[in-house]
């Protein structure tokens, strides 16, 4: 009766059965995981917030398939300020980052078409291309303690068949923190010119960059010849996922560009699902991102300086490279698996982890945690953690 797309009925994660029966008992639990900027602790500018959403014009209902111009010129002021030209006419709004991602793949490929993401990433973008009947394959991300995380461009490239429709990029990448590198966004914008293929790049924590790590650009708009969509969004670059704005910029080949912009339009038209006082109040919004930028950039190298001074007397735990985002992947050398050492946290302790593997990192021994827990809380998580699976330096 129902579709075949996703397994409806596929087993709830032991250490997600775990969390429900201590939140039905009503035990409290330390979430190292929980990245929602809005039970972190910060203090928005709520009544400008509010003044935004509020305008007489809200009342009005003017469908516009692209988006409101009056939003769509705030984001174009947006990559202004970063340095690059977008016309308002190469931006569509959608209802967030994930519609935009449902739009593309709805846009770009049929059932049993296949696109490329990376591993290790964020589990969702599996999920979203299986909604639409689509296959998902995970080209490798390679580490080295001296250089962080890179690209295997020779493995993307062997990957690529008369079926893969798009690649995809999410820079920096969730949860590693890696930006793409010049010469990797060339390489892959060359790959997808010669096979035909999309180049979708997913920009939600490009605002976030960790301060000893600067990014080869503040954006890849512009520096592309593949037919490329840029997305973005409030969720993270204003710590409003509630408000649900995102966008794409269609860029490279122009004729490419334009033909793919026409026939979005012709989607959105279906769905018109961004809403008018999100899209009215964009201008004011954004204008006003950098203070919430600050506190959350704040928050993030604060508990990441505390996470290194910590681990730097463990000689079994070290923190990967991290370059921009709001997560850090911590590594830990010892014989115990990541769903055991998870599900002990949880119950010894009290204390939310991921398991590397939720990410599908390529071995055991990984765990992530989201860097953007208030202070006094992420310091007791860790420490918790570092209590149980730490093993000092002699």
């Amino acid at each position: 009766m129902y579709s075949k797309r996703f397994d409806w009925n596929a087993a709830r994660h032991p250490l997600g059965e775990m969390m429900a029966e201590r939140m039905s008992r009503g035990e409290a639990i330390l979430d190292l995981t929980d990245a929602n900027p809005t039970r972190a602790g910060l203090e928005y500018a709520a009544d400008t917030i509010r003044s935004a959403l509020a305008g007489p014009e809200t009342m009005i209902y003017a469908p516009a398939p692209r988006g409101l111009a009056v939003a769509r010129e705030a984001v174009s002021a947006y990559y202004r300020e970063l340095g690059e030209t977008v016309s308002p006419d190469d931006l569509l709004l959608t209802a967030g980052t994930s519609e935009a991602y449902g739009v593309l793949f709805k846009l770009l490929a049929d059932p049993g078409d296949e696109i490329l993401i990376p591993r290790p990433g964020y589990p969702l973008l599996s999920h979203l291309a299986g909604f639409e009947g689509l296959a998902c394959h995970s080209y490798p991300l390679r580490y080295a303690d001296e250089t962080g995380w890179s690209v295997d461009l020779e493995v993307l490239s062997a990957m690529v068949t008369r079926r893969t429709r798009a690649v995809v990029v999410v820079n920096p990448n969730n949860p590693t923190g890696n930006y793409i590198k010049a010469h990797e966004l060339a390489a892959i914008d060359k790959l997808c010119r010669a096979h035909g293929m999309a180049l979708i790049v997913d920009e939600v924590f490009a605002d976030f960059p960790a301060a000893a790590f600067p990014p080869p650009s503040a954006t890849v708009v512009n520096r592309t010849s593949a037919l490329t969509f840029v997305l973005n969004g409030f969720s993270k670059l204003l710590g409003l996922p509630q408000m649900k704005l995102g966008w794409m910029v269609v860029g490279g080949d122009p004729g490419e560009a334009a033909e793919a912009l026409a026939h979005l339009e012709t989607l959105m038209d279906f769905y018109l699902t961004v809403g008018t006082p999100v899209q009215l109040g964009a201008p004011p919004m954004l204008a006003g991102r950098r203070d919430i930028q600050r506190q959350i950039k704040a928050r993030i190298a604060g508990n990441e300086n505390w996470l290194e001074q910590r681990v730097a007397g463990m000689s079994n735990m070290h923190r990967l490279i991290r370059e921009g985002g709001w997560y850090t992947v911590l590594a830990i050398d010892d014989a115990i698996g990541d769903d055991e050492r998870a599900l002990a946290m949880l119950t010894a302790d009290g204390t939310l982890i991921h398991p590397g593997m939720f990410y599908d990192f390529y071995r055991e021994g990984f765990v992530v945690l989201s860097l953007l827990p208030p202070a006094e809380r992420f310091a007791d998580g860790v420490s918790r953690l570092i209590r149980r699976f730490g093993q000092r330096l002699p």
